[in-house]
């Protein structure tokens, strides 16, 4: 499955996790809490605050890697970023800021392998 599938597929819609694909196109899901929106908020809130609004925050930020498409929790992207990729689904090339906010059920091995792929850096919070 390619993300576009995924984004389109009815059966995929408002589910209460964040979804990823792995190089291989299967979909990989991980529940969220109440708790992990919040932070996910108030993560984005403070990056706002601290780059004076010379980009934007996105959530659920979705970036096509060598090893499937993952999706960053929260993640903001300059003003130039975006003349350059508006809105594209999922980015090419990752934005200037990628956070992934660690959760009980995430394994050493799973977060080992997003801080290890090419063009993106992940911050956990």
């Amino acid at each position: 499955m390619d993300w576009a599938g995924v984004i389109s597929n009815p059966f995929l819609q408002n589910l209460p996790f964040k979804i990823e694909l792995n190089k291989w196109g299967k979909i990989l899901m991980s529940p969220a809490s109440n708790s992990h929106g919040h932070i996910q908020f108030e993560i984005g809130a403070k990056i706002k605050d601290g780059k004076k609004g010379r980009g934007k925050v996105i959530m659920e930020c979705s970036i096509q890697t060598s090893q499937g498409v993952k999706v960053a929790d929260v993640a903001w992207a300059s003003d130039d970023f975006f003349a350059r990729y508006g809105y594209e689904t999922p980015y090419k090339r990752a934005p200037k800021i990628c956070v992934e906010i660690m959760l009980p059920s995430n394994s050493s091995g799973e977060m080992d392998e997003k801080i290890e792929l090419p063009n993106v850096q992940f911050f956990f919070g």
